[in-house]
């Protein structure tokens, strides 16, 4: 497994910058921040069965909806998306929201996010593939739901 670069991952609405990797850890955690841009287009309903997903706001509002409960995330505030929970997050106010996202074990990769990017920024002229993201979410264990 290659070490992350730790540099910005851009794609529209969305930045991710990796603080800690599986291999700063040991595979134990990985830690990353991310900046969601108001109405961006966010990851549709997912789980995860392998990693647990806390979740702290660093400024601003994200706004979770978890196994159905919404909750509205505000700065200070925290949340712990556990395995297998369904969850969904969106910034609907007119501020960027950042948040401080967590994973434990550290499964959860910066390989996820670049590949999402690629594609997202590839997509210039309509909506990105659909079937190319599904096919990295499926490699990363990440399960898309239907709705």
């Amino acid at each position: 497994m290659a070490k992350a670069s730790k540099a910005l991952i851009e794609s529209p609405g969305i930045d991710v910058q990796f603080l800690v990797d599986a291999e700063d850890s040991g595979g134990s955690t990985t830690a990353f921040i991310a900046r969601v841009s108001p109405g961006a287009r966010t990851p549709p309903a997912h789980k995860h069965d392998d990693w647990d997903e806390t979740v702290y706001c660093t400024q601003g509002t994200m706004t979770y909806v978890i196994d159905g409960d919404k909750v509205d995330l505000e700065q200070g505030q925290a949340v712990c998306v556990r395995r297998g929970q369904t969850h969904k997050f969106d910034n609907h106010t007119a501020d960027d929201a950042w948040m401080l996202v967590v994973s434990t074990p550290g499964l959860f990769e910066e390989d996820y996010f670049l590949s999402i990017a690629e594609i997202l920024n590839a997509a210039t002229d309509g909506p990105p593939d659909f079937a190319a993201l599904l096919a990295v979410q499926a490699r990363h264990g990440v399960t898309v739901l239907p709705g």
